[in-house]
Formats: structure tokens, C-alpha cells, sequence
């Protein structure tokens, strides 16, 4: 009945603004009066509200949408916050519009207006670069911002004044080397992470914070040793102190958000602080009880939780040091492995992506991970739908494939199939085609093993190769191609693969002519291992392709500017003249 009086317009504006205020308080209460509100599509009504003339109720139907909007039970498609509606904003004029309400003398409107900003530059390079040229009585934005940021401001502003800095420095408005950044928004973030801090201040203050420093290895540097922050950090996973001790659920089930929340923005935080320097990751890792921690968080309720626990992890893999002890004493690898059975998409990426560093030859996770089924599990990955999926399926076969036994390079291949094989070598991106030619680039290593793959999968291997070499790839995805060859060449039986395949021999002849030095490096890799005098039959070999013109060629090569390429030929002319 309220909504049915407030859209008709034959109501008054007085009636229509008070059905508009009751709304509203139905709104402030349960969350299921926000459901019911939503189920009887409140949301135009009130949006349709927004074109009356009258300003008292246009305010009405705002204060309402906005009670609407920050429930957690209204659905985020509802809410304006793609870049596609920043864009919206910005082209209708709002970074002007609001602009000057910073210099407000309400503290409500200028904390709005900054609000605003925050929103509107995340992650949103054209309103990130025309903020920083904005003049609001004769200062620039960044200039009022920066002041917002000073210690004897309310939280609040600091906070979020901190937030549209970062914004602007991660869109690239901003230099990272900027004294607003490195002296102002990066102390005042670290400083809202401190014990003194509210809760919800300490969450966001940790999340902005590793925002802004996550690409940059300077920042990371820096915010590493300001204030004891990696120790400062611990405390986040210190709450609440005593569950037993809460006797009130509703009580209960705050404070668990709440540790929820902090773990999470603890675990990304020490993800960006750990992505790039060694030193970091290894006092990361001796704060008290840190791998524990992070082991734990892989098996919490909350995905969130899971998904900063296994980034953080992901971050501290990169460390060959840290794969060989910690990693190894907590057997990381177990809650891995059990975390990728069964979880969401987003998870499984990182969670892959972790499992490709802990595959490296040197960690000692890569033996026990084997045993566990990682093959199956991986060669399934291969075939998933998510690109990220599939480029980390592949990359992890890769490592586990490099210096392998010969029955895990077979039991690899079995499980990919030559149909999956070929699927991958035709995939549209190119990190998946360039990570599936690495794998078969290790798996045809050393001459064993060369021979007996050759000898099982041969025919279909030397298809994919020809498809490669006639399709239109970039240098990268050709020289890796030639390299597969050159391996094969390199083989004692399987050489004879090449060498009675005449298409292919042109192929290789061809590209030793190639205007690429990598191209014909690559090439002529391959006929020096065809050649080599020591071996069998080699005089057969030599004689073909000295017929083909290969001698002549190589002459050419013997006098290139690229000196890598000039010994290479000359290498190989050693071997008809011996």
C-alpha cells in the first residue's frame, strides 16, 4: 500500500514523502523487511522518486535507497559500482560537481564528497588522472587530500582520504616514489593497522595498505620496516581473545566476523608485503606461529579466509629457501592438496599457482605431491574452461615433468591424452600454448627417455610440431617448437623421426634462413644434433642434408654478426670436416 501511494502522482508530495520516511524505517529495521522491500521492487519506485521537483522528497527517497543499499541482504548487482557507472558518473559531470563540496563546512558533506571520490578513482584510470589536476579554491585535489590525512583529523577522513590517494597511485595518477605516498598515505595506513585502532578501522587500514604497496617493490620495502608492522600484524589473528568466555550469541557472532575480517585483511597484507623480497618473506615466516597460521586458514568456514590464507602462501612460494624448510616442516602441501579437490574457481587459481612452485625441482613437496594423485588432478585442470586454470594445469605438469623419472613423464602423458595434447597445442592464448610446448620440451630430455616417448607418442608429437611451425605464432612459440626438435634430434632413434620426415627437414631449412637469430640459433641446433659425427649413421644424415643444401646455408651462418648463431655454425661444419 506505501508503495502504491508513493508512485502515484496524483498522491501529494506531503502523503508521497511520508509513505517515502516510513519506507525508510521499515528499511532500518530486520533484514528480512529489506528482503520484503526488495521483493516488491522498491528500488525503481524510489529511483523513479529521484525526478520529482520537490526537494523534500527527493531527500526522503535517498535516505531510504541509501538504508536500502547498506544492507547486506540487497543484492551487489543492485548497486552502481562497475567501471562502466564511474564512467556514467564521470561523464555527467561528477568529479566537478562534488569537487568543491570537500571545502564544505559540514564535516558530513566533505566526508561524503571524499567518499564519493574513493569510489568513483578505484581501479579507474580516467577519473584517477583528471583528479589530479582538479583545483577546489586554487589547491589541487591531491594537495586537500593529503591535509584530510593529518593525525589531528577524525579516522574517518584520514582513512579514506589514504584510500583515494591509493586509488589515484595504483591507476598511475600518482608516482609511487611520490612524497604524498611514501611519506604521507603509506605511515598514515600503517598506522591504522596499530592495536589502538577500532576493528573495522585496523581491517580496512591493512587492506588499503596492501593495495597500494602490492606491485611495487619499494613501497613493500618500506612499509616492512615502518612502525614493526609485520609484528603488528600478528595481533590481527589474536581475536577475540576468549570465545568461551562470550556468552551472548549475537555477541558471538560479531566478534567472529570480526576475526574473520582481520585474518583475512592480515593474510593479504603479508601477501604484499612478501611477493618480491626474500628478506621480507623470511621474517614473515619466523613471526610467531606464521605457517601454522596460514595452514590453519586453508581450512577455514569463511572462503574469504581460505582465499587471503592461500594468496599469502602463494606469496611466500616464491621463496626457494623457504620451499626447502618451512614449507617442508609444515607439509604444506597436505591442506593444498585438499584444498584443490574442492573449492570455487577463484581459489583453485592461487591454489594452483601455489602447487606450480611447490612442483619446482628443488622442493622437496614436489616427491610426496606426486604420491598424492597430483597428476590426475592436474591434467583435469587442463581441461577446465578457466584460462587461469588451464595455463596453471599446464605450468605445474611442466615443473613436475622437469629432470622426471621416465614413468612420470609416461604417467603424464596418459593422463593428458593426445586428444587433450593436441587441444592445448591449439588453445587461442598464448601462455597456455607456450607452457604446453615447455612440458613437452622437458619431457623430451635426456636420450632414454626421449626414445622411448618418441617411440610410444612419435607420431603425434611430430603432427603437433608440423601444425605449429605452419601456423601464425610469434618468434617465442616458434623457437620453443624448434628447441622440441632439436631434443628429438638429439635422440638415437628418435632422430629417424625427422630424418624421414621431408616436410619437416624443409621446415627446419627454412627457418635457418629465417631474419630471426633466435629462429635460426634454434635451427641449427637441430641439424648439429642431426649430424653429430659420434653417432650412428651419421654419415647418411650428413650426406642428405648436404644434398638439401644445409652446408651451404650453415657457410652463411658461419659469418653472422650474432656470435651465438656463428659458433653454432661453425660447430656444426666441424662435423663434416672431422
Amino acid at each position: 500500500m506505501l508503495l502504491y501511494l508513493l508512485q502515484q502522482e496524483t498522491s501529494s508530495t506531503e502523503l508521497r514523502t511520508e509513505c517515502a520516511v516510513v519506507l525508510g524505517s521499515l528499511a532500518m529495521g530486520t533484514e528480512n523487511n529489506v528482503k520484503s522491500l526488495l521483493d516488491c521492487h522498491i528500488i525503481p519506485a524510489l529511483l523513479q522518486g529521484l525526478l520529482s521537483p520537490d526537494l523534500k522528497f527527493i531527500e526522503a527517497c535517498l535516505r531510504c535507497l541509501r538504508t536500502i543499499f547498506i544492507s547486506p541482504v540487497t543484492p551487489e548487482d543492485l548497486l552502481y559500482t562497475g567501471p562502466d557507472h564511474q564512467t556514467i558518473l564521470f561523464n555527467h559531470g561528477a568529479v566537478q560537481n562534488i569537487a568543491h563540496l570537500l571545502v564544505s563546512t559540514s564535516y558530513k558533506v566533505r566526508m561524503q564528497a571524499l567518499k564519493c571520490f574513493s569510489v568513483l578513482a578505484f581501479e579507474n584510470p580516467q577519473v584517477s588522472m583528471t583528479l589530479v589536476n582538479v583545483l577546489v579554491d586554487g589547491e589541487l585535489l591531491p594537495q586537500i587530500f593529503v591535509k584530510m590525512l593529518q593525525r589531528d583529523k577524525p579516522i574517518e577522513m584520514q582513512l579514506t582520504s589514504a584510500k583515494c590517494l591509493t586509488s589515484m597511485c595504483r591507476a598511475g595518477a600518482i608516482r609511487t616514489d611520490d612524497s604524498c605516498i611514501v611519506l604521507k598515505t603509506l605511515p598514515c595506513l600503517v598506522r591504522m593497522c596499530s592495536k589502538d585502532r577500532l576493528l573495522e578501522e585496523r581491517v580496512e587500514g591493512a587492506e588499503t595498505l596492501a593495495y597500494l604497496i602490492e606491485t611495487d617493490v619499494e613501497l613493500q620495502r618500506i612499509a616492512s620496516i615502518t612502525d614493526h608492522l609485520i609484528v603488528m600484524l600478528a595481533d590481527y589473528f589474536k581475536y577475540p581473545s576468549s570465545v568461551s568466555a562470550i556468552t551472548d550469541i549475537k555477541r558471538l557472532d560479531h566478534d567472529l566476523k570480526h576475526a574473520h575480517e582481520l585474518r583475512q585483511a592480515a593474510f593479504k597484507l603479508y601477501a604484499s608485503l612478501g611477493a618480491n623480497d626474500e628478506d621480507i618473506r623470511k621474517k614473515i615466516i619466523e613471526t610467531e606461529n606464521m605457517m601454522d597460521r596460514i595452514v590453519n586458514g586453508l581450512s577455514e568456514s569463511s572462503i574469504k579466509v581460505r582465499l587471503a590464507a592461500v594468496r599469502c602462501l602463494h606469496s611466500l612460494s616464491r621463496s626457494v629457501q623457504q620451499l626447502r624448510t618451512s614449507f617442508q616442516d609444515h607439509a604444506v602441501w597436505k591442506p593444498l592438496m585438499k584444498l584443490l579437490q574442492n573449492a570455487p574457481n577463484e581459489i583453485l587459481v592461487v591454489a594452483s599457482s601455489t602447487l606450480c612452485n611447490l612442483l619446482l625441482e628443488f622442493s622437496p613437496s614436489k616427491e610426496p605431491i606426486l604420491e598424492s594423485g597430483a597428476i590426475e588432478l592436474l591434467c583435469s585442470l587442463t581441461q577446465s574452461e578457466n584460462l587461469a586454470l588451464r595455463v596453471n594445469g599446464i605450468w605445474a605438469l611442466m615443473n613436475m615433468a622437469f629432470q622426471a623419472e621416465q614413468k612420470i613423464k609416461s604417467d603424464i602423458l596418459r593422463g593428458l591424452s593426445t586428444e587433450q595434447l593436441f587441444q592445448l597445442l591449439s588453445d587461442s592464448d598464448v601462455n597456455v600454448l607456450m607452457k604446453t610446448l615447455g612440458l613437452l620440451r622437458n619431457l623430451l630430455s635426456t636420450r632414454p627417455h626421449i626414445d622411448h616417448i618418441m617411440s610410444t607418442h612419435g607420431k603425434q608429437i611430430m603432427q603437433a610440431v608440423t601444425l605449429i611451425l605452419e601456423g601464425e605464432h610469434n618468434i617465442e612459440v616458434k623457437e620453443q617448437t624448434l628447441c622440441i626438435l632439436a631434443n628429438i634430434a638429439d635422440g638415437t632413434t628418435a632422430k629417424e623421426l625427422i630424418m624421414t620426415n621431408d616436410d619437416i627437414l624443409q621446415k627446419i631449412k627454412y627457418y635457418m634462413s629465417h631474419s630471426n637469430a633466435k629462429l635460426q640459433l634454434a635451427a641449427t641446433l637441430c641439424i648439429s644434433n642431426l649430424i653429430w659425427n659420434e653417432e650412428e649413421g651419421s654419415q647418411e644424415r650428413q650426406d642428405k642434408l648436404r644434398d638439401m643444401g644445409i652446408v651451404d646455408i650453415l657457410h652463411k651462418l658461419s659469418q653472422s654478426s650474432d656470435s651465438n648463431l656463428c659458433d653454432r655454425a661453425k660447430t656444426a661444419l666441424q662435423q663434416y670436416l672431422a
